[in-house]
């Protein structure tokens, strides 16, 4: 079917749902539910055969709001949290992964950006790591133990003082979105700077393996969950600079709201990151097998929940009625 003719069909229903939304009150919780219930299979066949057009946006909209209007006065589950976690926030996620690649392209083109900077100018990386850190590790090499700078702060103190600060970044990186998305994107640039031209720095010294089986034990998921809160930044620029058929304050207030839940969805990694850094990430003396399967489990985490998930989500239905 035409997607034309299928608005045409099923439009009056659509309006008359809406016009349940606005009035629900009015309306049998079952009745409303089951208009709910035709609504979304609408939705897998717009998905289905129409995906990425206007009728598929304007029917995942109002099944949306259908769905807060039902559940709102609900009594809260005790499993709200998780269903959060596991359902509410990667079904939405799945609409910013054009975002996501955004920054992560962006991330990776400074970090590159940040190596050839360092390996063309010597003092590169002093004034981008700073004389003391610079000082302090070529200390630690000619101790044979370059990775000592994890070693020097306690566990307890190290975990809480990386995830307070990886918190903070995220949440810059979400809130200078607001300047049109380039505030997040030169967060984003610092960051990406400065992991080039350290990893350059151990290249340089030998030192490159040591480096990455160490650092990126708690850094697979400290850059992955930066490059997410970037996400969430330029979905907030997006929302200012291409409101589409909302008006830029509305459609700014939308990107808020969904960019929020993004920087929320990374706070229990920030937690993981710092609990690796600080109690794992300091056992230098560990296998470089178990190192690997480390780092390559939480990058099978990150591109599960981020990635893999969210489509998996928003699979188009298997059942839907073609006849519709």
């Amino acid at each position: 079917m035409r997607e034309a003719a299928f608005v045409k069909q099923n439009k009056d229903k659509w309006q008359r749902f809406e016009s349940a939304l606005q009035n629900n009150a009015l309306v049998p919780p079952k009745e409303l539910s089951e208009l709910y219930l035709e609504i979304t299979d609408h939705l897998s066949y717009a998905q289905t055969f129409y995906a990425g057009s206007n009728t598929s946006i304007y029917l995942n909209n109002l099944a949306s709001r259908a769905h807060q209007s039902i559940y709102r006065n609900k009594k809260e589950s005790r499993n709200r949290i998780i269903s959060f976690f596991t359902e509410e926030f990667p079904k939405e996620f799945y609409a910013y992964q054009k975002q996501l690649l955004l920054a992560f392209l962006v991330f990776a083109l400074f970090t590159a950006a940040g190596s050839f900077s360092a390996a063309s100018d010597g003092a590169f990386v002093r004034s981008i790591l700073g004389d003391a850190y610079v000082n302090m590790t070529l200390e630690n090499i000619e101790n044979n133990d370059p990775m000592a700078v994890y070693k020097k702060m306690g566990e307890m103190e190290m975990f809480l003082g990386i995830t307070i600060n990886n918190v903070r970044v995220a949440l810059m990186a979400f809130v200078f979105g607001i300047f049109a998305g380039l505030g997040t994107l030169f967060i984003v640039m610092q960051n990406a700077i400065m992991l080039g031209s350290f990893q350059y720095f151990f290249y340089e010294k030998g030192l490159l393996w040591e480096s990455v089986r160490t650092i990126w034990i708690h850094g697979t998921i400290e850059i992955s969950v930066i490059i997410v809160a970037a996400c969430a930044g330029l979905v907030v620029g997006k929302g200012i600079l291409f409101p589409g058929t909302y008006s830029r304050l509305t459609s700014f207030v939308k990107g808020i709201k969904a960019g929020l839940k993004i920087v929320i969805s990374t706070v229990p990694f920030f937690i993981l990151a710092g609990f690796l850094e600080g109690f794992v990430t300091r056992q230098t003396q560990m296998p470089d097998w178990l190192a690997v399967v480390i780092i390559a489990s939480s990058l099978a985490l990150i591109v599960f929940y981020y990635v893999y998930y969210p489509i998996y989500l928003n699979r188009p239905s298997i059942n839907v009625n073609t006849t519709n």
